[in-house]
């Protein structure tokens, strides 16, 4: 499994048992389900599945997980800080409006005013106010990604259409 046909679920934060029982603290908005049969772990660079013996939530932005083949403290120690993925096409499908920050790369970005923009090479979650990132050939461009900008996100023509006050993609 590669990288980029996964997306990021979170990061294993501690032991919970002697017995190799995680906690994984969860990056994504909400779980639709925990009934998964493995996750892969980047280990070296490299996305390793375990298999689940058992999952459940723990509070609420936590994950008690048991692996199948990861039975001590020691082995356990071993993925700690470690970063879990799941793959992308297990991501259950979003009608609408609603998307998910991967499927929007590539698509081309219009603001009501002005005309096309680019196209969107990156997003940048990592931040209090999500940006997408655009190319625009000559430059990039950051633009907060906030409802009150967006007017319409059509995923068939892949195009994104903004109302941006005006002089923000001259920033």
């Amino acid at each position: 499994m590669k990288k980029q046909d996964c997306y990021y679920l979170g990061k294993i934060v501690s032991k919970f048992s002697f017995k190799g029982e995680i906690l994984l603290k969860l990056d994504v908005d909400e779980v639709n389900s925990i009934d998964f049969t493995s996750i892969f772990i980047e280990l070296d660079n490299t996305l390793v599945p375990h298999i689940v013996n058992k999952i459940s939530l723990h509070k609420s932005s936590l994950l008690r997980i048991k692996f199948q083949n990861i039975d001590s403290e020691e082995k356990a120690n071993k993925i700690l800080k470690k970063e879990a993925f799941l793959p992308l096409k297990d991501l259950p499908k979003l009608e609408g409006n609603k998307f998910y920050y991967h499927e929007i790369i590539g698509f081309k970005v219009f603001d009501k005013k002005t005309g096309e923009i680019g196209k969107v090479i990156e997003i940048n979650d990592q931040t209090s106010q999500t940006i997408i990132i655009i190319n625009t050939g000559d430059k990039k461009i950051m633009i907060p990604l906030v409802n009150e900008f967006l007017i319409d996100l059509n995923k068939k023509s892949k195009i994104i259409t903004f109302n941006l006050p005006e002089g923000l993609i001259d920033l």
